[in-house]
This record gives structure tokens, C-alpha cells and sequence, in this order.
């Protein structure tokens, strides 16, 4: 049974890699025995988070890369091919949310700014589908692929003030359900999709939002505390069992699947 968690040997690519939560995938991918390509923007942090992983005895790569740029994405698969000649999995955890995508309370719901909410959008969405075009047919080659994407609780109910967030991560639910019934149709179980929606977890995007620079909390932090039975926030690393689980044979029977990781939150009424 224990082998079935094991991810040795396969080779996964994690978008968003430099990120506070990319940085978590890519450590528990390789913990677990995988082989972490590290991609994102930030070149820098790609090699020093590379250089960490196999200080630890790991195996990484890092690739540089913008998620909404088709030549760089194909050069980075060609690079992984070159080094590995397969790619066993794919995590799109590049995401989150921008200042033009935000809404605050004073101000007119009819005057959106339509072109911050639609950069949200297609960082969240497109820059899901974009990767998953580019990487998917090899990991469908590779007989036993699995592709995680990274939804949220902001496509489950109405989180104020960030809709281009929402609505970005709102289609990545549909995109997953819609696209794991028609790799499914074509390749049989031998490439699977499935999303963690994780709850509230400080980044880099959404800690002015949450936290006040003190050691406390903003109204809306204190907000997302309230309603999470748990009354805390997620801790990076807390995702790392549930997304093993998706790229591994443990879960060769799971498609399409959503698994919230996220403290109560979105089973909670409030009341």
C-alpha cells in the first residue's frame, strides 16, 4: 500500500513554483520521491529553490516561464523531455489575485475595472489551460499521468471585493470537470484531472487583504477566521497529502474530482 503514495521516479512539473505554495508542492512532491520542475517567472528564485531541494537529497529543475506565454511553455516541456524524455504530472498552481482585479466597498459596482477583473481571469483560467495544452499530451503518453489544478473557496460562494479572482477560479472548477470527462473519453485512466481547492492560506497576494502588518488580523482576515470551524489559517505544507494523493496510484480511480482543503470553510453556514 505504501508504494502506491510513492511518486519515485515521476516527473513533475508545478507552475507557480517560486510561490509560497509552489514552493510547499514542489518540497512534498520530491519528499515524496518525485522529480519537482520547478516553474515560474522569477529565475532567480526557480534556482535557489532547486538548489534547495537537492540539498535535501531531491531531484529538481528549474524552468523559467510565464504561464500566459506559449513559446516559453514550449520551450520549458522541450527542456524537461530533453533532460527526463517523460512528464508524469502537472500541478498549475500559478494564480491569484491582482490590485486592478479587486473591488472595495466604496466603490461603483458599475464602473469595474473590466480590464484588472479580465487580467484576473486569465491569470487564474487561462493560465491553467495554457500549461495543461502545452504539458498534457506528454503526460498522457506517459501511460499513469496525473494533472492537479488549483481551485479555491472563492468559486464556492461569494468572496467579496476580488471578482476577477472568483470567477477565474469558478471556471477552472468547470475546466475541470468538462476536460477529465473528455481526456477520460480518449486516453481511458491513463491521464486523470482533479483540483485541490485549498481554503484561506496567507501568499504573497492576499496577505495585505488578511492581516494588518501587526501580528493581526483585517476585518476581512477576522471574517475568514470566524467562519472556519478550525479558526485559523492553512499552513502551506497542509496541502501537501492531499495533492500527493492526486498524483500518485493511490488515487488511480479518482477524476474530476475537487478536494477542499480547508479547514471547514466551505461547509460551514455560519450559524
Amino acid at each position: 500500500m505504501k508504494d502506491k503514495y510513492s511518486l519515485s521516479g515521476k516527473v513533475v512539473v508545478v507552475t507557480g513554483g517560486t510561490g509560497i505554495l509552489g514552493n510547499s508542492f514542489t518540497n512534498g512532491i520530491t519528499e515524496a520521491g518525485g522529480i519537482a520542475c520547478v516553474l515560474g517567472r522569477n529565475e532567480t528564485v526557480a534556482h535557489e529553490r532547486v538548489e534547495e531541494i537537492k540539498r535535501k537529497g531531491g531531484e529538481a529543475v528549474a524552468l523559467v516561464a510565464d504561464v500566459l506565454n506559449h513559446s516559453e511553455l514550449l520551450i520549458a516541456k522541450d527542456k524537461v523531455l530533453s533532460k527526463y524524455g517523460h512528464i508524469d504530472g502537472l500541478v498549475n498552481a500559478a494564480g491569484g489575485n491582482i490590485p486592478e482585479g479587486v473591488l472595495q466597498p466604496d466603490e461603483d459596482i458599475f464602473s469595474l475595472n473590466l480590464d484588472g477583473m479580465r487580467k484576473a481571469l486569465d491569470l487564474n483560467l487561462w493560465g491553467t489551460l495554457l500549461p495543461t495544452q502545452v504539458f498534457g499530451e506528454a503526460i498522457a503518453r506517459s501511460g499513469n499521468g496525473s494533472i492537479v489544478n488549483i481551485s479555491s473557496m472563492n468559486s464556492k460562494r461569494a468572496v467579496t471585493k476580488v471578482l476577477g479572482y472568483n470567477m477565474g477560479k469558478a471556471g477552472i472548477d468547470c475546466y475541470t470537470q468538462w476536460f477529465a470527462v473528455e481526456l477520460a473519453n480518449r486516453y481511458g485512466d491513463n491521464i486523470r484531472m482533479n483540483a485541490l481547492a485549498p481554503g484561506f492560506f496567507l501568499t504573497e497576494q492576499n496577505r495585505h487583504l488578511l492581516t494588518n502588518g501587526e501580528g493581526g488580523f483585517t476585518p476581512r482576515g477576522e471574517s475568514v477566521i470566524r467562519n472556519t470551524p478550525f479558526k485559523r489559517f492553512g499552513l502551506p505544507d497542509e496541502l501537501i497529502g492531499a495533492l500527493v494523493w492526486l498524483l500518485s496510484d493511490a488515487s488511480s480511480f479518482v477524476t474530476g474530482s475537487m478536494i477542499c482543503v480547508d479547514g471547514g470553510f466551505s461547509i460551514y453556514s455560519g450559524v
